[in-house]
């Protein structure tokens, strides 16, 4: 009976390669992911380039996006060439499939930080769909996308999983569920990993994203953040609900995401191992009632300009240049926005998503 191939996202840094070469001589890493956009305009290392061919030689490399934003309201030429980056890096090196993250970053000078949700409404589903359509479109394989760990407000949470649903539906795509990203929720919002995972679609559940992260101290003296740092160990909580998890996606692979930097210490590394190896085990002995794979029908689209809105592109700049500029939260939730409703938005994760933007752009 077909079991979930178990894999890694793969690091640049040598020293990654360093730490977990032993699951690497042992075959252990069945399968790679890689984040492409990262080296769009950086020219590989040898040894990195001749990794990422051999998975790719034997058909077990995933292509994993970080920068194209799919809910970016204005459609520019950043977009148009990151697609063509695209084509020519799938044309190159064979990707079993494409995925890219749920929401929006890269609002004027914003480049790296974090996805920022947005509200389910007709305009923004059209954006995103309209979005993903020309990324299937640069592709001739199947694309999904990956829920986010951060929300502002309890709303986010349980409307992500229709979200994706409906995002997805006119490509046939599929989803990644990251289950560190729904333990962050979990925490933030004081909901049962059970009751989010309840809402999403299941079925579309291609591949399982785990990892470990971080606590961030509150603003406010109350219980910590949850932060998706990709930094250390993977939760218990998360591996006892992992084989529950397998049964009710039976997704075809699951990976383990891990900074490179962050494998430095011996301790460190034993660590990783250990989450590495109980994963594999709960693979190992998962029960699969149903053996099948989830077949991909390529769907043809024809679109024409692509689809912008002005006032929720001048929203997500206000927004993020709010957030940039480290405007108090009641500033931000007094602000009348016609999309965002930060009316309703923890002031907890108003604070934690300008810490985190100042992090990745300090000037």
């Amino acid at each position: 009976m077909k079991k979930p191939l178990l894999g890694l996202s793969m690091m640049p840094e040598a020293d990654f390669v360093s730490a977990i070469l032993p699951i690497l001589q042992t075959h252990s890493v069945e399968v790679l992911e890689w984040s492409f956009d990262t080296f769009y305009d950086v020219e590989e290392p040898e040894w990195l380039s001749g990794l990422l061919d051999f998975y790719a030689g034997n058909n077990r490399l995933l292509g994993h996006g970080v920068y194209y934003s799919l809910f970016d309201a204005r459609w520019t030429d950043r977009q148009e060439t990151w697609l063509k980056k695209l084509k020519e890096e799938v044309s190159r090196r064979k990707y079993n499939h494409i995925t890219e993250h749920f929401g929006f970053m890269n609002t004027e000078n914003f480049h790296q930080g974090v996805p920022l949700p947005v509200p389910l409404l007709p305009k923004t589903l059209e954006i995103g769909k309209d979005r993903l359509i020309r990324l299937q479109d640069a592709v001739e394989i199947p694309v999904g996308v990956e829920n986010l760990a951060f929300s502002f407000s309890l709303d986010d949470v349980k409307e992500q999983g229709e979200f994706l649903d409906k995002l997805v539906e006119d490509i046939d795509g599929f989803l990644i569920l990251d289950l560190h990203n729904i333990y962050c929720q979990s925490c933030n919002f004081e909901v049962d990993m059970k009751e989010i995972i309840k809402l999403y679609p299941l079925e579309k559940v291609k591949e399982i994203h785990l990892s470990g992260g971080s606590w961030q101290e509150s603003a406010y003296g109350k219980k910590p953040v949850r932060r998706d740092t990709h930094d250390d160990r993977i939760p218990e909580e998360i591996l006892q609900m992992l084989p529950e998890v397998l049964i009710q996606c039976h997704p075809e692979y699951v990976i383990i995401e891990r900074l490179g930097h962050t494998l430095n210490t011996e301790a460190e590394k034993e660590f990783f191992f250990d989450d590495f190896n109980r994963v594999k085990e709960i693979i190992e002995f998962s029960d699969h009632p149903v053996d099948h794979e989830k077949i991909w029908n390529r769907k043809n689209s024809t679109y024409a300009q692509p689809i912008e809105d002005l006032l929720f592109h001048d929203e997500q700049t206000e927004l993020t240049r709010l957030l940039f500029d480290g405007n108090s939260t009641e500033a931000i939730k007094n602000r009348n926005f016609h999309y965002f409703k930060p009316e309703n938005w923890d002031e907890e994760m108003i604070i934690t998503a300008q810490q985190i933007i100042k992090k990745w752009n300090p000037y």
